[in-house]
């Protein structure tokens, strides 16, 4: 648990220099170039590093591909609901996507070693890869249909330069292709950058947001959806796998985590009302450290 709360100490660290950069060089410090240098040149970095850090085996690959089935289960409901409840386009938009985009990485998977050890490692690793295509293929054509034809959506996917990135990772690791350790590290230098410019992105939208400007009807269906029905419906959905409880109970961890900073990309890339979803991930960020100690006590009792 201490572990967890450093791990969010430091991210709170670097969110909070991004601000008070936005703060100091006002307009100089402009975040559009900060979403575009992150999406197109330090994201390829974060994939093809995680594919680098452990060996996919058979058994490994059932367990993105269940996280992946309930996300694809849980979205379609959620895109119907959409409609019913919003009118605008971008609103329906963001409570479609923003609360399956989860922080699987950031804090995902430091949080998976504090409440499992270190092998739950390989299934977080997984599951933040296979978020990765969340983010960027639906994830994408969601945030865009906000602003966008479906027909300039479905461009926009192909643009995203993670996904050959993802696809070529994939290949290196399944054919064992050997990689220097100074490539390896190459690639780390840049997924760690990735990383840090994320955060620090964050901060730089936090300066100027007003949450009392945030819809509340939006607010309470994201936070709503993000921290009761997608638990829940994983919980029952798991039950019926034959998953070992342990690899269950990550799963059900990852899907309780905040919403993702990624989500700041694809609303600032596509005009998608990006303050609003920073509200969004700063508020559930925040309801998430209480709501920790309630995570920590579910996976002791159901999944230890």
């Amino acid at each position: 648990m201490i572990e967890t709360l450093l791990s969010l100490i430091f991210v709170y660290v670097f969110i909070l220099l991004g601000y008070l950069a936005k703060r100091l060089f006002k307009e100089d410090m402009n975040p559009k170039t900060l979403t575009l240098f992150s999406v197109y040149f330090l994201q390829p970095f974060v994939t093809v590093w995680g594919f680098s850090t452990a060996k996919l085996h058979s058994e490994h690959i059932f367990v993105p591909l269940v996280y992946l089935g309930i996300i694809l289960a849980l979205l379609v409901s959620s895109l119907f609901v959409a409609k019913l409840l919003f009118e605008d386009a971008k609103e329906r938009a963001i409570f479609s996507i923003a609360g399956f985009v989860g922080n699987t990485g950031n804090i995902g998977i430091p949080l998976g070693i504090a409440l499992f050890g270190e092998q739950s490692v390989i299934y977080t690793t997984l599951i933040n890869i296979a978020n990765v295509f969340v983010v960027y293929i639906i994830g994408v054509y969601i945030y865009s249909r906000g602003s966008f034809s479906i027909k300039n959506s479905l461009l926009n996917i192909v643009k995203i330069p993670i996904i050959p990135a993802s696809a070529a990772a994939f290949m290196i690791n399944i054919y064992d292709i050997p990689l220097s350790s100074s490539i390896r590290e190459f690639f780390k230098m840049g997924a760690y950058a990735g990383i840090v410019l994320q955060l620090f992105l964050l901060g730089t939208f936090l300066h100027g947001i007003r949450i009392q400007e945030l819809q509340p009807k939006l607010f309470i269906g994201t936070m709503s959806q993000k921290f009761i029905i997608i638990p829940a419906a994983t919980w029952f959905l798991l039950s019926f796998t034959s998953l070992p409880l342990f690899v269950q109970g990550v799963i059900f961890m990852e899907m309780m985590v905040p919403i993702a900073i990624a989500n700041i990309n694809l609303a600032s890339l596509y005009n998608c009302r990006p303050k609003e979803v920073t509200s969004l991930i700063l508020l559930s960020t925040l309801l998430f450290v209480p709501l920790l100690f309630v995570l920590s006590h579910i996976i002791n009792f159901y999944y230890l």
